[in-house]
């Protein structure tokens, strides 16, 4: 149980000390697809709901910021930076989100979670016209500097 870092000897959770690191530039890149039928990638900007880009957009870097508030041991993270983009292609949505600080620990954890959120709100928009979407999500990238 030592190996991993929220976890402590005794098999208990814990936050994880970053006190004593420096402060880095820290940035992460998540991506996130979501699989849909073709007719509904091409009516996502339309929508009963709205544009489900925009949203999932406004969603995904609204989630980054709060990530701490969702993910119980993460550390609050000042961001710097947050950009998620959405590209619709034939038969899916890819998502990519891009999360940078300035801190003492990595802010993968903020872009795996705008990738997710927006992935989420995707399949919110458009549910009620294909309930078969999938999606999955990975980290990308992350670089300290």
């Amino acid at each position: 149980m030592s190996d991993l870092s929220h976890v402590d000897e005794a098999g208990s959770v814990r936050m994880v000390d970053v006190g004593a690191k420096p402060s880095q530039r820290r940035r992460a890149v998540a991506r996130a697809v979501v699989h849909m039928a073709p007719e509904t990638a091409g009516r996502l900007r339309t929508l009963p709901k709205g544009d489900a880009l925009v949203v999932a957009q406004l969603a995904g870097i609204m989630a980054a910021k709060r990530t701490a508030e969702l993910i119980p041991l993460c550390h609050p993270l000042p961001l710097t930076h947050v950009d998620v983009t959405l590209e619709v292609e034939q038969a899916q949505v890819e998502i990519v989100a891009t999360a940078e600080t300035n801190a003492q620990t990595g802010v993968e954890m903020e872009a795996l979670t705008g990738a997710s959120v927006a992935a989420l709100t995707v399949y919110d928009m458009a549910k009620a016209i294909d309930r078969s979407m999938t999606f999955s999500v990975e980290l990308v990238e992350k670089v300290k500097e």
